[in-house]
């Protein structure tokens, strides 16, 4: 390969590279938008700037962190339709999560091919200038990042964009951003702002509302309740939800469940309020919103309650005599379902162990979709034999990345994704269809709905828009339509009012079972975004830097909307701090930061640690702990076979990068020399998506007795000893 002239071939090259190939990728990605190329033109040129005469042992770790992260915003957006946070840039530098996610391969592998090439490319001109004087970029050369950036920050504040972020921003450039509007913030605190704005009421999303009228006329028909809920779904894939809202995607990827919507009441303006599985699980059990931001979610400070969880859904309908059964097809331990679920009232949790059947096709994350809805149809079968109501929630994780499908569904559909929306829809479908020939649904409530959503590229809102499918002894009483604004937060206020049954003062929501004549306020943050409806006919979108837009829209999910104007910045305040208020539902002080993730049950360890995620032995993740304090650990590890010794490791990781705690690399554990550590640190700053992951191999069982998290203020500490035996009186 000759190249012409090394000194003009190197800074070609490197232009080529991150001002060239990123366009051209935007466009091949679909993601064609002005901004987005402005931001790519502006980003770009500050590299050709800042590396042109750099050493290579200088720019080079820097321009694969800049490749890094376009193939992160690639996938992300390809996988759940969205850009990402700080919280997920780690998992790129987590070599088992990714193949995980990915299943050893990439959604856009000529993206990182391309790039790669352009990365060899810039290299061999650099070699071939070895030793030849490259000459300094004029001064005024650095007018022009300062014209793009300026161009891209001046039409965002003049005409704001309501196209995705990835669309408007390339990852950098956003975070650059928001570190700026972050910094203006503070300034502002510092210089001394005039005061805040008069918040907005919260009694519209946190009291529960049940003024209006009954469809029943009488408590429902339904004996038992089943809850189904599906990885990632959104609400456009169900035929009716888009005929009602005059949707323009005109993708119909779930037919099979499409026709059991026909037969059921639907509502399309349902709201996810977050993203994330323990979130949604949350919301819709324990009708109040999670974190609409990052932070410990609200299941793993509900740990810390012994009140506000027995107003949880399961909890109530276990105090009304039904029998209370989750099922998942994964591992429960990640993320604590393991101890959430039975202490918001379920009696009987099962995870990926249930299952005795093989898959049917290998899947990172445990039961592939067919293979878990067979289980569970065994599952239905054994609670109909028993006397007593019961209450089965079911969570499927078929359709997370990286979406794994059979070889004919892959052969005819476009995308891995597409595929294994199909399966499911196959598998969900045939389910149905088995719960009506064995007679389920004559005496069961059946309500279908999803976690979260995955987003669809294109589709307004699509991050947002979840789906309620139900299906009732008493259809006949329901209409096929709901109409108004519901969202997870409205289910278990619901539920308990198809059963004619108290709803607990700590419950949030209207009842889907129950017609109204006004509006009502509703909020999420999905995709980086904050949207808050008033309920009176406004709608506002609000992005990382508190920009707000304004829209006329009747209800929150639209495939249009009328756009009013920008929004003064003191409505991007009240609803950030609305937003924070309901944040905070549950903890009101760092003193309440007390966790005990460690339990009596026996853990059957692997031969080797394969991943830091499916074989972490607890579900301390995703933990927050406020500036200035102090956390402490204190952890019980006993093998319980005595012919086997197990290997504990402990790692901690902020964000998902490793957190040094100066722990042994190594502790060998039996069931005559327990594991029992102590240890502790400071938080100079907040920390946020901290997680613990205790390890172990070996072989055998153990039981991780003790796994005590305190982080308290100074002077505020309590002793260890006294927090657990706490916790042992109240699990007794």
């Amino acid at each position: 390969m000759k190249l012409p002239g090394p000194p003009r071939t190197r800074l070609l090259a490197l232009a080529t590279l991150v001002m060239v190939l990123p366009m051209a990728a935007r466009a091949l990605l679909g993601w064609s938008n002005p901004l987005g190329y402005l931001s790519d033109l502006a980003l770009g040129s500050l590299l050709v700037l800042l590396l042109h005469r750099r050493p290579w042992w200088l720019a080079l770790p820097l321009l694969l962190a800049w490749g890094g992260l376009w193939i992160a915003s690639a996938e992300l957006v390809s996988a759940v339709g969205r850009l990402p946070v700080a919280a997920d840039l780690g998992y790129l530098f987590d070599p088992q999560f990714m193949e995980n996610s990915t299943g050893g391969g990439f959604a856009h592998a000529w993206l990182g091919l391309s790039l790669g090439a352009g990365l060899l490319v810039w290299a061999l001109s650099r070699w071939r200038a070895r030793g030849q004087r490259q000459a300094r970029l004029p001064y005024k050369a650095w007018a022009i990042p300062a014209v793009l950036f300026g161009a891209h920050w001046c039409s965002q504040q003049l005409a704001p964009s309501d196209a995705e972020q990835w669309r408007q921003y390339n990852l950098p450039h956003q975070a650059l951003s928001a570190g700026v509007g972050e910094l203006q913030r503070r300034a502002e605190g510092w210089l001394g702002q005039p005061a805040a704005p008069t918040p907005l009421p919260t009694a519209g999303l946190t009291q529960h509302d049940l003024t209006g009228q009954r469809l029943l006329a009488a408590p429902g028909k339904a004996r038992n309740l089943l809850v189904i809920t599906l990885e990632g779904i959104p609400g456009a894939y169900l035929r009716p939800n888009r005929q009602a809202l005059h949707s323009r995607f005109d993708d119909d990827p779930m037919p099979n469940l499409g026709r059991w919507a026909e037969r059921g009441m639907n509502t399309p303006d349902y709201v996810l309020h977050t993203h994330q599985t323990i979130r949604g699980l949350y919301a819709m059990l324990c009708g109040d919103y999670d974190k609409l931001a990052n932070g410990t979610p609200k299941g793993m400070e509900l740990l810390t309650q012994q009140q506000r969880n027995q107003a949880c859904l399961p909890a109530q309908l276990r105090q009304a005599g039904f029998t209370t059964h989750y099922l998942q097809g994964a591992g429960l331990r990640f993320m604590a379902k393991d101890r959430i679920m039975p202490h918001i009232g379920f009696e009987s949790v099962h995870g990926l162990e249930w299952f005795k059947q093989d898959n049917y096709l290998a899947f990172p994350w445990g039961k592939d979709d067919r293979a878990f809805f067979e289980g569970a149809l065994d599952y239905v079968g054994q609670l109909q034999q028993q006397d007593r109501p019961w209450m089965l929630t079911l969570l499927t994780v078929g359709t997370h990345q990286p979406y794994s499908a059979p070889a004919d569904y892959l052969a005819r559909h476009a995308t891995a994704k597409q595929a294994a929306v199909a399966y499911l829809d196959d598998a969900i479908g045939a389910f149905l269809d088995n719960l009506e020939r064995q007679g389920v649904l004559k005496d069961t409530l059946v309500v279908v709905t999803s976690d979260e959503s995955h987003g669809i590229d294109g589709v307004r809102l699509a991050s947002s828009w979840g789906f309620n499918l139900t299906l009732a002894p008493d259809q006949a009483q329901l209409p096929h339509i709901k109409q108004g604004t519901y969202g997870h937060i409205d289910l278990a206020t619901s539920l308990l009012d198809y059963f004619n049954l108290p709803i607990p003062v700590a419950l949030g929501g209207r009842s889907l079972f129950r017609t109204y004549d006004s509006g009502r306020e509703m909020i999420s943050y999905t995709n980086g975004m904050l949207r808050y409806h008033d309920g009176q006919g406004v709608f506002t979108e609000c992005d990382f830097q508190q920009r707000c837009r304004r829209y006329a829209s009747q209800g929150f999910i639209a495939d249009r909307a009328k756009y009013l104007g920008p929004a003064d910045s003191s409505l991007g305040q009240q609803i950030d701090t609305l937003a924070t208020t309901l944040d905070q539902s549950l903890l009101h002080t760092p003193l309440n930061l007390r966790y005990q993730f460690g339990g009596p049950s026996a853990i059957q360890l692997q031969a080797r640690i394969n991943d830091d995620w499916a074989d972490n032995l607890i579900g301390a993740q995703y933990l927050e702990m406020p500036e200035g304090s102090r956390t402490r650990v204190r952890v019980k590890v006993r093998a319980l076979d005595p012919q086997h010794a197990a290997y504990i490791r402990l790692i901690a990781k902020e964000r998902e990068q490793d957190v040094p705690l100066g722990l042994p690399e190594e502790i060998r554990v039996t069931a005559a020399e327990p594991l029992e550590m102590e240890f502790g640190f400071d938080n100079p700053t907040v920390r946020k998506a901290f997680s613990f992951h205790l390890l172990g191999y070996g072989g055998g069982e153990v039981e991780v007795s003790d796994f005590s998290v305190i982080t308290a203020l100074p002077g505020e500490e309590e002793p260890l000893e006294d927090f657990a035996d706490s916790q042992a009186e109240q699990s007794s």
